[in-house]
């Protein structure tokens, strides 16, 4: 081989090297992802494990997660539509988002961005001070049908899951969820002390948020408002004890919709990726968390589903105008 067809052979081997040790996408560069809420909030923590799930597989880099709180999400909605960027965006939501819209009647709603992906569920429980005489779920529903007023219920922001899951267990119970008597927490730290102290009937939120104080003997948990038990919690769930409710929560990412095809497709390709991340399914497991990925498309008509049955529920509770 002469020397020149040597140095040839060496710079396309080196070539291969480097294109084998490369990744196989492309990386998004510059991405914001708004968590419509305060730092800590279930939409702040899954925004940076995004964040971080993405960058570790170098899928993305440079990600700024920007906090927009307010309006149960409605504000980071409007800032995400008509905000000057126009660079690679994405938008976390919830329940709580598409509930906000339906209350508040926003000129902006989720009709303006476009769905990208569904990432998580989590489910809620039914908690009791460990002091408190109800034991069971049927010792609390027995309280709810003999006088529905007289049962206050420690729940986040009103027309929230929590409000909801309330009013359809009264409304299972008692056949009339505006009946339910919620008292609303902006935080979940007051709503715990609300309960631990005894001013409240009983509480629900997110089991995470209650993790701790269950493994600690705090509270009595009583039901899961998942179709079957968790996994990770020995707690029957509302159905098996006859009161016919079954919902929980959930976070999505949506895409501007004024991005290009390309640029939804290869953000939506990132995300395929990411799911199947050791950092999202660490991620998961250190949250609480039940994986639950569903495609644009996917997401798209699990979104109608969510708008049809918040409607009815927030409808049934009064709070819709």
């Amino acid at each position: 081989m002469t020397p020149v067809r040597r140095r040839t052979a060496l710079f396309a081997l080196a070539a291969l090297a480097v294109a084998a040790a490369a990744p196989a996408h492309a990386q998004i560069k510059g991405l914001e992802i708004i968590a419509p809420a305060n730092p800590g909030s279930g939409f702040d923590q899954t925004s940076r494990a995004v964040r971080e799930a993405l960058m570790e597989a170098g899928l993305a880099s440079g990600i700024q997660v920007l906090n927009v709180p307010g309006a149960g999400g409605a504000i980071g909605l409007a800032q995400f539509v008509n905000g000057q960027n126009r660079g690679p965006g994405l938008l976390t939501i919830g329940v709580t988002t598409v509930g906000a819209i339906l209350t508040t009647k926003p000129p902006v709603t989720l009709e303006d961005a476009t769905p990208l992906a569904l990432l998580l569920r989590e489910y809620s429980v039914v908690v009791v001070p460990t002091s408190s005489d109800i034991k069971t779920l049927a010792d609390l529903t027995a309280k709810v049908k003999a006088n529905p007023a007289s049962v206050t219920w420690a729940v986040g922001s009103a027309g929230g899951l929590d409000h909801v899951i309330a009013g359809q267990i009264t409304k299972a119970v008692a056949g009339d969820a505006s009946k339910t008597n919620a008292i609303n927490y902006a935080g979940g730290g007051e709503q715990v002390a609300a309960i631990l102290g005894g001013h409240v009937t009983a509480g629900i939120g997110g089991v995470p948020e209650f993790a701790s104080q269950i493994k600690s003997g705090k509270v009595r948990a009583l039901a899961v408002s998942s179709g079957e038990r968790l996994a990770d919690l020995d707690v029957p769930t509302l159905k098996e004890q006859g009161v016919d409710v079954e919902i929980g929560t959930w976070r999505g990412l949506l895409a501007r919709k004024q991005s290009s095809d390309a640029e939804k497709q290869e953000l939506s390709a990132a995300i395929e990726k990411m799911v199947e991340t050791p950092a999202w399914k660490a991620a998961l497991e250190r949250n609480g968390w039940i994986g639950a990925y569903r495609n644009g498309e996917g997401f798209g008509a699990f979104l109608k589903e969510q708008q049809a049955m918040m409607k009815t529920a927030l409808g049934e509770l009064g709070l819709l105008k």
